[in-house]
């Protein structure tokens, strides 16, 4: 038998400058090394199929070595004696990787993800838009390819948002599935928006829901029974009267003693702010079990921060409905609330117990008229004391409500 190519026989090959030049392998009819002008080499089996002569490049050397390539010659000659054209096939096998690419690259996810990526991620706002996108276009489109998505999906999409009660929500994520459409535009990914010619669910009406005493008395009694993780975050937002994700996301590394600090990157209107945290609420985060190893306050993984907030919201009012119901001994109506008329009742609670409109501002980090202009410019006092009392107001006013004492109005003037 003549004796085959080696490695160091390969390597000895020295390239022609002026052709390309094929050597057979004297151990395996048909294989070759095909060694370019500019010193590259290959391996190339020679074969015939049909009567016909074929040709199938089996790799690079030196990325396939000697021993590499005759167990490939060989598995394809194997092919062609049982009816098989191993070239045709290695095509079919490129032309679906190639489809399957472009599938994932033209995905919804995959395009949201450098959405994200490219343009998100610089904003302030950034990660509250992604979160509505993951929840809304991508848990419905996800695996789509984004080119299949006409303005008759937007509609359906935002029509289903809309009939759950979220018609906010639904005008939201218009707004953002737009703006993601139109990167895709400008980036030749699509022809035309889905999204632009797609008119607001409907017009959106200024909120000022507000929980009345015996709603704020329901609504703690549900907490006590829906337990973590919900309870104790809506009796925190509640006490707090933060916004939903500052306290969804709280690390326990904010809090230090009664103080709860939290950075510019976390609040919406970008300004580190700090929350003295009264009594009650100290009282809440004591009871509050240890998840994970992520030094999250609220999660159910140990790892991220909770989320699900529509389902927590419905757990919640579906056992204030029953303690309501109990209460007054027969079916209660209670009117539609979210987590943010949350916010809003703890500022309409402490202008109840005379506290001034700025120290409740600075309480809530709220930016309004009263803190425009010169005042906003010039004025640096932080309000640290006032907010402090008005805050253990605003706590004792609540646990009055919820333990029933007949003078449940608490004045600034006693918190001190």
């Amino acid at each position: 038998m003549a004796r085959g190519f080696t490695t160091k026989g390969v390597e000895a090959i020295k390239p022609d400058p002026g052709r390309r030049i094929e050597l057979p392998d004297p151990a395996l009819s048909g294989l070759y090394i095909v060694v370019q002008p500019g010193g590259a080499k290959s391996w190339a089996l020679r074969y015939r199929f049909a009567g016909k002569p074929a040709k199938l490049t089996l790799g690079r050397w030196p990325v396939m070595g000697v021993g590499d390539a005759r167990a490939a010659a060989t598995d394809a000659l194997q092919a062609v004696e049982h009816g098989h054209n191993p070239a045709i096939a290695k095509k079919a096998a490129k032309a679906d990787m190639r489809e399957a690419q472009l599938t994932e690259r033209d995905k919804v996810k995959t395009l949201v993800e450098q959405f994200d990526k490219r343009h998100l991620s610089k904003l302030r706002s950034g990660a509250g838009v992604r979160r509505a996108l993951d929840q809304s276009i991508v848990a419905k489109w996800g695996d789509r390819d984004i080119h299949e998505i006409t303005k008759r999906d937007v509609i359906d999409l935002l029509d289903g948002i809309a009939d759950s009660g979220r018609v906010t929500t639904a005008n939201r994520v218009r707004a953002y599935a737009s703006k993601f459409f139109n990167w895709c535009v400008e980036r030749d990914i699509l022809a035309i928006n889905p999204a632009a010619s797609v008119k607001p669910v409907a017009k959106e009406v200024a909120r000022d829901r507000v929980l009345t005493d015996d709603e704020i008395r329901w609504f703690w009694q549900a907490c006590e029974k829906a337990g973590y993780p919900w309870g104790p975050f809506g009796k925190l937002s509640l006490l707090t009267g933060q916004r939903r994700q500052e306290v969804a996301a709280m690390p326990y590394a904010e809090i230090e003693g009664d103080l709860w600090s939290l950075p510019a990157d976390r609040v919406k209107n970008g300004r580190a702010h700090d929350v003295p945290l009264s009594t009650a609420a100290l009282e809440v985060l004591a009871s509050v079990p240890r998840v994970g190893g992520s030094g999250l306050v609220f999660t159910t993984t140990g790892k991220t921060p909770v989320s699900g907030f529509a389902k927590g919201l419905a757990s919640l009012k579906d056992k204030m409905t029953e303690g309501a119901a109990m209460d007054r001994k027969g079916s209660v109506e209670i009117p539609h609330w979210t987590f943010h008329d949350l916010r809003r009742t703890a500022a309409t609670g402490m202008a109840r117990l005379a506290i001034p409109v700025r120290v409740t501002e600075a309480c809530l980090n709220h930016v309004s008229g009263t803190a425009a202009g010169i005042v906003s410019v010039y004025q640096r006092h932080d309000y640290a004391p006032e907010k402090r009392q008005a805050m253990e107001a605003w706590g004792r006013f609540v646990m009055e409500l919820v333990e029933g004492k007949p003078d449940n109005v608490v004045r600034l003037a006693e918190a001190g």
